[in-house]
């Protein structure tokens, strides 16, 4: 009987981890069988360490320990404690790995904060190096929902012992304390941490891959304090080559990532390599999405014959995330993109909603005056803790389908279900990319010549695509409208059509001075007449004018409405049957 309980272990095992260990086969990231994996993954930014950009209070309060300096002067310390405790608990949980695996993704990067782990060494007495269980504990839970939904969890240390880089927000870099490059006891606090961790997890098939060190960027000997202009990055080399020993010792079973300096990217004299199971990560933001983008890295995976991956990316339009991830996945490489949840974010997977007690924090941290009461305080913060809940943020299909679905096909689908006769909502227009769903002027962003930031939508608000969106207070609205519309820019709508009818439609707009024109067009290539929208004299002023003659055929109707030219603002279409037209057919 126990030869039997035996096997059926093993083959439970078997069957539950036959994938086996990720790992280097030359260029190649491979599972246990050989079969090339191409990793698909998200960033669960912002839950181990906050930066302030994600919680909106950049410039104020960038790096978290001052984030929580903010939130202690008002909440108290007690109240800090409490938020922190349900902000953690609801960042990340089994729905939301749940969640990731069902739109797709088959990995989890996890930005780590060391101090979740063990304390700093300003905490520590006699050089010893203690541990925290808090951070090994959600790094076990989150593990155990990723085998659960068979993704790999890349261990990422997001915030070194003292902080990686000059950025301070990205490793909460406290400048008024040794940072990791100046201080040996930081650093053999980093090797010790990584020890632990590999020790820990060596077993665990599901624990994709170790990414030692996240986004150095430090000046050893050069001008540009990011690292960008180094030659040498001596120091890096040498501590990731510790702490690849240190992992060695205990865990011959894991793929380990490094990133060079200047954010991941700068891989100067960091070559030759020193392990046999290692791969290079980069980090793309803002470029062009052409091979000459990534040219300097495929190199190194061919030279060095070891692979690459994408370790981070994001932050830009639905336009640039197809084009990048088409870019990389055409190249064999995989890629982790930024972040899970970000407050009032549209180029995110998710978006916190932010409540109006929460700009009262907000404006007081920025600008002084009546401080809020600590009581007011600590509402609103366990109300903003409450809504990182998975159930309570808001999901984002059109960034989600331009991760997947538009990287395989230029095909269009519907963004909600539209029937007529009956009401159309202008932000409903189709999933697609640019020029497939919908044209407009402004539908991407660079930051390479000249390091502006310039907005892909105008509005910021709900959609990431370059259609420019605002709140709309009009009645019979979803609440958004396009705006800031231009000559020759359009909107397709995939309708389904219940009669084959000539159409009248009401149109919902509102201009401040501006006169505007659209037509309806149809794939057949039907067109309407063009209809004049006069200027309503204010941008809240709202009216509706029909337009008659939209002939539409039974079934499924692609509609592209054409703005002839440009300057108001849509609310909604309505179809109703034109019975006059009719009763002439």
């Amino acid at each position: 009987m126990k030869k039997l309980v035996l096997t059926l272990q093993l083959l439970f095992s078997i069957a539950s981890f036959g994938q086996g260990f990720l790992h280097r086969d030359g260029q190649n990231i491979v599972d246990g069988n050989g079969k090339n994996v191409l990793l698909r993954g998200l960033g669960v930014g912002g839950w181990m360490v906050q930066e302030g950009y994600m919680l909106q209070t950049q410039p104020f309060a960038s790096p978290q320990y001052q984030i929580r300096q903010k939130i202690q002067e008002v909440a108290g310390e007690q109240g800090t404690k409490e938020f922190y405790a349900a902000y953690k608990a609801n960042g990340i949980t089994k729905r939301d790995v749940d969640s990731l695996a069902a739109w797709g993704f088959n990995s989890i990067r996890l930005p780590m904060h060391y101090n979740l782990y063990t304390p700093s060494i300003q905490e520590e007495k006699n050089g010893e190096i203690t541990w925290i269980e808090e951070g090994f504990t959600m790094t076990d839970n989150l593990l155990k929902w990723c085998a659960e939904n068979k993704i790999y969890l890349i261990l990422d240390l997001h915030a070194a012992p003292g902080g990686q880089g000059n950025d301070a927000a990205i490793s909460d870099y406290d400048t008024t304390k040794p940072s990791l490059w100046e201080s040996e006891a930081n650093q053999k606090k980093m090797i010790a941490l990584w020890k632990k961790l590999a020790s820990r997890y060596r077993d665990n098939p599901w624990m994709g891959a170790y990414d030692i060190i996240n986004e150095p960027n430090w000046n050893f000997t050069g001008t540009n304090k990011n690292g960008c202009d180094e030659n040498s990055n001596g120091p890096l080399r040498d501590l990731m080559v510790q702490v690849t020993k240190a992992i060695r010792e205990v865990d011959t079973n894991h793929l380990i990532f490094i990133e060079g300096n200047c954010w991941g990217n700068n891989y100067n004299g960091i070559f030759p390599l020193w392990d046999e199971n290692m791969a290079l990560s980069f980090h793309k933001y803002w470029n062009y999405n052409t091979t000459a983008s990534i040219q300097q890295m495929l190199d190194y995976r061919k030279k060095y014959n070891v692979p690459i991956w994408m370790g981070e990316s994001g932050e830009n339009s639905n336009v640039w995330f197809k084009d990048a991830l088409t870019l990389v996945e055409g190249n064999n490489i995989g890629w982790a993109f930024w972040p899970m949840k970000k407050i009032e974010n549209i180029a995110g997977v998710t978006s916190v909603t932010k409540i109006p007690e929460y700009d009262v924090l907000l404006k007081y941290w920025k600008d002084g005056g009546q401080k809020p009461t600590e009581a007011f305080a600590k509402k609103a913060l366990m109300k903003m803790a409450d809504n990182y809940k998975m159930g309570n943020v808001t999901v984002k299909p059109d960034v989600i389908d331009a991760m997947f679905r538009q990287v395989q096909t230029d095909d269009t689908k519907p963004y909600k279900k539209n029937t007529i006769p009956g009401k159309i909502i202008a932000v409903y227009y189709d999933l697609g990319t640019n020029e497939k769903a919908y044209s407009d002027k402004d539908f991407i962003n660079y930051r390479v010549a000249t390091g502006n930031f310039d907005q892909w939508n105008k509005g910021n608000v709900m959609r990431n695509d370059g259609v420019d969106i605002l709140p709309c207070k009009d009645s019979g609205s979803n609440g958004y409208q396009v705006s800031f519309i231009e000559d020759g820019e359009w909107l397709q709508f995939t309708t389904e059509v219940k009669t084959q009818n000539s159409y009248k439609v009401a149109i919902r707009y509102s201009s401040e001075k501006a006169e505007g024109k659209l037509h309806f067009e149809t794939e057949s290539g039907k067109k309407s007449e063009i209809i004049i929208l006069p200027s309503t004299g204010g941008n809240d002023n709202w009216k509706t004018v029909v337009l008659s003659g939209v002939d539409l055929n039974s079934g499924t109707n692609k509609i592209k409405v054409v703005f002839d030219k440009g300057g108001f603002n849509l609310n909604y279409f309505d179809f109703t049957a034109d019975k006059k037209a009719s009763s002439k057919k």
